[in-house]
């Protein structure tokens, strides 16, 4: 008789259980690795380039109460119309100190100075006297910038002896942009006190990255006059301002320039014109007073609408016609304090 092998019964079980992990464990899926959360995405913040540009004879200078701060100096005289500031809307300043305001700004404030612009020492009371000088000059007051840049130049010699020598000639500017990056272009103001009357803060719409302070001539240039009298005089008038020694002369005017030269001690004289000249000279001053910003219609009423009249149409045509320009090339200058 054939013998049979039995299991005992834990045996089988625990066999049984053994294959029943073994099945589970290969037909589990395989765990799942967490995910990790995606990263933030900094977003950069938006960078714009804006230049502040100054026409007319101006100065700069640190503020002597805000190391943060510069000061942009001109005088104001007879021979020049009213301030005036534009960017996408314009206003008319009178004489008086305004604080221009920036939205948030980056960037080193280096006030970094293209070498055509000119320098020259000042001394603290000199710059003071100059401040303190009211209806007599405009002060802007605004950030230190990045950078000064040639807006634009014109050759010419500037020395501390009248005339100046021959060796200092070189092309200097005479338009400077102070250059920011901001944020945004919302956000500029100006705000302030005229040395008369009052001002409303302006906000100032900005378009295109530019603001720009200009003074005008009171008339354009006689195109007879050879010698650039008004560049002349205007510099001669910052000069005097600052209490500054500093000439300017220019290397294509005649000799004899020099005789009628108020830098030389000579009050400036207006040339004969005939009727017919003084009548040109209104009708293109008119339109140009428009077109510069300056929204007094001197025909009447207001230039809104453009010129008016035949007077209005006439100028129109000489202005785009005969291409007249203001030719004020007085140089710039930016002021270091005195040590």
């Amino acid at each position: 008789m054939k013998s049979r092998r039995y299991f005992a019964a834990p045996t089988v079980a625990m066999a049984v259980a053994v294959l029943a992990m073994l099945y589970l464990s290969a037909c589990q899926p395989p765990e799942k690795q967490a995910t990790p959360a995606p990263a933030a995405v900094s977003q950069a913040p938006s960078n714009e380039k804006v230049f502040i540009v100054f026409e007319g004879p101006w100065a700069f200078a640190p503020d002597p109460k805000d190391a943060t701060s510069v000061l942009a100096i001109a005088p104001k005289t007879k021979g020049h119309r009213d301030l005036f500031v534009k960017a996408s809307n314009q206003s008319t300043l009178a004489a008086g100190v305004y604080d221009l305001s920036l939205p948030a700004h980056s960037g080193a404030a280096a006030a970094t100075a293209d070498p055509s612009i000119a320098q020259a020492d000042i001394a603290a009371q000199n710059l003071q006297r100059a401040l303190d000088k009211k209806s007599e000059r405009y002060v802007i007051r605004l950030p230190k910038p990045e950078e000064y840049v040639v807006a634009a130049r014109s050759r010419s010699r500037l020395g501390a002896t009248y005339p100046p020598e021959a060796s200092t000639e070189k092309d200097h500017a005479i338009e400077v942009s102070l250059s920011y990056n901001v944020s945004s272009l919302n956000g500029f103001s100006l705000a302030g006190t005229p040395d008369s009357g009052s001002f409303n803060p302006l906000l100032l719409r900005v378009e295109t990255p530019m603001i720009h302070f200009v003074i005008r001539p009171a008339q354009f240039d006689d195109p007879k006059d050879k010698c650039d009298m008004h560049s002349r005089e205007s510099f001669h008038d910052l000069t005097t301002l600052l209490g500054l020694t500093l000439y300017v002369d220019f290397p294509d005017n005649p000799a004899d320039c020099h005789s009628k030269d108020p830098q030389n001690g000579h009050p400036a004289k207006a040339e004969a014109h005939s009727p017919v000249e003084r009548l040109v000279g209104r009708l293109v001053s008119r339109l140009a007073n428009r077109l510069s910003g300056n929204l007094i219609d001197d025909v009447g009423g207001t230039s809104e609408g453009g010129p008016r009249g035949i007077a209005g149409y006439l100028a129109a045509a000489m202005y785009f016609f005969a291409e007249p320009g203001y030719d004020c090339v007085s140089p710039h200058i930016i002021l270091r304090s005195a040590s």
